[in-house]
Formats: C-alpha cells, structure tokens, sequence
C-alpha cells in the first residue's frame, strides 16, 4: 500500500504545477470585512494561532449581509485584494472570514440576454394562451401545440442555466488575478486531476486556493480553528462514514449521480485498504439515520436536500460534506436546515457545499478529496483544489486551509 501511495503522489506533482510541500502560514492571505462585527478580530485570532504574519491581512469595506453584488465584489473587493498580491508575489491561498459575504449576486442581463429571453417567455405565453381555449383545436393541431411548449419550456430552461453568473465569493475570488472572464455559468479548473492533459481557458499560475472561516457565531468559528489544530497535534480519531445508495456497479463509464455514487465507494474502498481508520459504508437507499453515525470523523453522501438528517456525533477536526443543491445557501439563518450550516453547528471542522444550484458534476469528486487528504502530505485546501472541477461557480470550502489531517489507530 505504501508504495501505491508514493506512485500515486508522484504521478499527481508530474500532472501539475503545484509545489510539493504542503501550504505554509506565510502562504495564506487573510481577508477580513471591516464593516462587520467581530471579523477582524476572528481574522487576527486565526492569524495568531496558525502564525500567519501580520502583513497578511486585507480589510475590506463592503457589506457584511450573506450576499454581495457583483459591482460592490468588483469594486471593493478586487481592488485591494490585488493591491496587496502585486506586493506579496508568494501568496498560494486566500481564506476569508466570518463577515465577508459569502455569495454574488448576478449583474444586470446583457441587452443581448434580456432580447432573448423575451422572445423565449413571449412565445411561451402565447402558446399558453392558445392552449387556455384548446375546446376550439382539433386534437392533431392540441398535440402538437402541447409538444411546442414542452420544447420551448426546455429551451428557456436551459437559455436560463447558461446565463447563471450568480457565484460563490470565494469561488471567483480564486480567480482575482485574471481579468476579462466569462461569467456564464463555470470555468474549468486547471488544478483538478480529470482535466490533466487539456488546454482550458485558465492557467494554474492564474489560480489561488480559496476557504473561508465562517458559521452562524463567533464561537463556531473560534471551535473549527481550536479543533483543527488540536486533531493535527493528537490525531483525528473516529470513523468514516460513506453514504452511497446503491450498490457499487463496478468500473463501468458512468455519469451525473451515478458517478458520484461510485466515487463514494472508490472513496470507502481506499480508506478502508489503508486500515488507519474503520470504515463503515451505506449502500442502501436509505440515509443515516440519527444515532447511527457515533464518532464521526469523515462523511460524504448524498440526498437530503436542505433537510440535514442528525446522525453524526462530529469528532474533533471532523471533515464531510453532502453531495445536494444549495446546501451552502446560507449559514447564518437560524431556522434553515442545510447541511453546512447544520453540520458546523453540530461540530464538523471542515465541510464543502454550493451557494446554488451546481449540478453534480460541480462538486468535488469524492474519491480524489478523500484520498489525497486523508494521506497528509497535502493540506485541506490544497486536496479541495484538485478534486473541484469548477470555478467561478457555486462551490464553497469552510475550513482552515492549513490544516493537514494527522490520522491515527
């Protein structure tokens, strides 16, 4: 096994261009918001306790509600974030902190977009209203009146998706560097190991690791930094949980959900070969059920959407996340039950989810998380980098970006 391990990394730092050691305190820049409320002091806790220099801190002055516009990112975020990286050329990671918005809104349509969409809606209507007195069609002419709305219905859904430049903050923030990209929906990741080998529309030198120190109060915030540290020092104890629901099809091309399900037994699988941790895998249709998670120290499954089911009991340093839509759409609302929110409430260190709808082929692939995360040479954003396939999209990491799992027996 030690030596799959050696061959597996060394095939991974030949793919990309990513230095071999693991990310450094003096490699993180810290950004605050100055307009909200126990930020700056959460920004100056985390930077005393991981020993990141006190140069490295970036105040902004925006708003300190859950969501931003894209004109107040790109005018009060963006410029001083690039003041600072122009100064300090070895910055690899950027986390942000408790205060900082955590979504951005769309911009205006282009008159192109907007053009579009009414003659979409507008032809959509009028089907509608000559459907609304359908007694006065012959069935032939019904039918094919119905198959024409059906079809247009399809064409404005999918003319919507495409135009989608709703984002994560930090998910644009990792390409601060870069000007003039497109926003339209998501840009492939140079840094995510399903794309080795293909030229895509951004370079890794373009790309900074993003997290971001954030819940629903101070405390949380304070516990996942606490939790973090403390599990690197005496090893993160617990189990694995994996919660796939079906049966695993075997090396088959797969695609969507089905994908991902097996990606969630590949994960088990690996861990379960290394023998450093015990392992537990559902394969049933049926979730977790609360109490059946005892010591949680690794979970990934899928799908409960915005309804976290409390299962678990979160070890210290605790990592997780559930493959479902919008499960990062907020963590301050205290009557939500999305599973970002409801897992850092609970406990989890670190956990992964989309402000929106991502589709599932946005989430990181569980396989690749889990297994360069779970061997340690690698810290948490660094394993979130290569297993995203997108950016400038909906995904979020929460977490401490230095931290590096220490397992142990």
């Amino acid at each position: 096994m030690k030596c799959k391990t050696v061959f597996f990394l060394v095939l991974f730092f030949s793919l990309i261009r990513m230095p071999v050691q693991a990310l450094e305190p003096e490699e993180v820049l810290v950004v605050a918001n100055a307009n909200a409320a126990k930020s700056k002091g959460l920004a100056r806790y985390y930077m005393k306790k991981r020993q990141v220099p006190n140069k490295n801190l970036v105040l902004l002055f925006m708003t300190d509600k859950e969501t931003c516009s894209r004109e107040e990112y790109e005018k009060k975020a963006v410029p001083p974030i690039r003041r600072f990286l122009d100064k300090n050329t070895g910055i690899r990671a950027i986390v942000t902190v408790f205060g900082v918005p955590l979504r951005i809104s769309g911009p205006e349509k282009l008159p192109s977009e907007a053009s579009k969409l009414w003659d979409l809606e507008s032809r959509k209507k009028l089907l509608e209203e000559e459907l609304a007195n359908e007694e006065n069609m012959d069935n032939d002419l019904k039918q094919k009146k119905y198959k024409e709305l059906s079809e247009l219905k399809t064409e404005l859904g999918n003319y919507l998706r495409g135009i989608d430049k709703v984002a994560a903050f930090d998910s644009e923030l990792a390409l601060v560097k870069k000007d003039g990209y497109e926003l339209n929906m998501w840009l492939p990741n140079p840094y995510y190991l399903g794309f080795r080998g293909q030229e895509l529309a951004i370079d890794q030198s373009e790309v900074l690791m993003t997290s971001r120190l954030d819940g629903a109060t101070e405390d949380v915030v304070k516990r996942i930094i606490d939790d973090s540290m403390e599990a690197e020092r005496t090893g993160l104890k617990g189990r694995a949980y994996f919660d796939a629901r079906w049966k695993d099809p075997g090396d088959k091309t797969l695609s969507g959900y089905a994908f991902y399900d097996r990606s969630i037994h590949k994960a088990s699988q690996s861990l379960s070969g290394k023998k450093r941790m015990e392992v537990v895998l559902n394969d049933s249709e049926d979730l977790f059920q609360k109490g059946e998670s005892p010591d949680t120290a690794l979970y990934c499954g899928w799908y409960s959407l915005a309804k976290y089911v409390d299962a678990f009991t979160w070890q210290k340093g605790s990592v997780g996340y559930h493959i479902a839509s919008s499960e990062c759409a907020t963590l301050k609302n205290p009557d939500s039950q999305v599973w970002c929110k409801k897992m850092l409430d609970h406990g989890i260190a670190a956990t992964i989810g989309p402000v929106g709808e991502p589709y599932v082929q946005a989430f990181p692939v569980p396989e690749v998380f889990f297994e360069f995360l779970t061997e340690g040479y690698l810290t948490l954003a660094e394993a979130y980098l290569i297993s995203l396939p997108y950016l400038s999209w909906k995904m979020v990491l929460i977490g401490d970006p230095l931290y590096r799992l220490n397992l142990k027996l």
